[in-house]
């Protein structure tokens, strides 16, 4: 039961971050902007890997700039990726379960084990959720 109520609040936090005004001074998300292209570094819960080799999740932004919400999805809900990120930046993680929310989820390409999912409507939020296997 009360795994249930950290859950039911964990989707509520989500849900009002991904809602509330960016941040003024930049990401939150322990990524560095790099010389690569707009690229962010990768963090510790990140890899360089190919999205072939079939990772949880791998998120690019392929249209406008938008904020993007990755936590893990239990009991603890530890946030890994929460700002925004800009045209051309891609985030990879190799951890899972996952949830995940875009506030333009048109704006995003979201590929979950290696399979491209459906692209959304442009200027309406995403969300995804990666099952653990």
């Amino acid at each position: 039961m009360a795994a249930l109520a950290l859950l039911i609040v964990g989707g509520m936090a989500l849900v009002n971050a991904v809602m509330s005004e960016p941040d003024k001074k930049g990401p939150a998300t322990g990524a560095s902007p790099s010389g690569d292209g707009g690229r962010t570094t990768p963090s510790s819960s990140e890899t360089k890997t190919s999205p072939t080799a079939a990772l949880p999740l791998v998120i690019r932004v392929t249209g406008q700039p938008t904020k993007v919400v990755v936590r893990v999805a239990d009991a603890g809900g530890k946030v890994l990726a929460n700002g925004p990120l800009n045209t051309g930046d891609t985030l990879q993680f190799k951890e899972s379960p996952l949830q995940v929310v875009a506030s333009n989820g048109g704006a995003v390409q979201v590929v979950i084990y290696g399979k491209v999912q459906p692209r959304m409507v442009n200027g309406q939020r995403g969300e995804w959720f990666v099952k653990a296997r």
